[in-house]
């Protein structure tokens, strides 16, 4: 085998694996960006607040998506104030 064919096939080994790695961070991030969605919508905020978070996780997906989890899904079950 030439020595130019082996570098040629770890060319193409290492493209298919970063092909394969961008495609599951892309999935990840998906999976993250609806499960927020659809925490929001199914949580007891009202529907003023549930609007503010779902702006905020389009304009911010990724940053939005994760403040839900960390901060706004733990005050959303919280007791409603009267």
């Amino acid at each position: 085998m030439h020595p130019a064919d082996l570098i040629q096939g770890h060319e193409q080994t290492w493209s298919w694996l970063l092909l394969g790695l961008t495609g599951a961070v892309v999935l990840a991030f998906a999976v993250l960006f609806l499960s927020a969605l659809v925490s929001i919508l199914g949580s007891r905020l009202t529907g003023g607040m549930k609007l503010v978070w779902v702006i905020f996780a389009f304009c911010a997906p990724f940053l939005g998506s994760l403040l839900w989890f960390a901060v706004g899904r733990r005050d959303a079950s919280l007791p409603a104030r009267r």
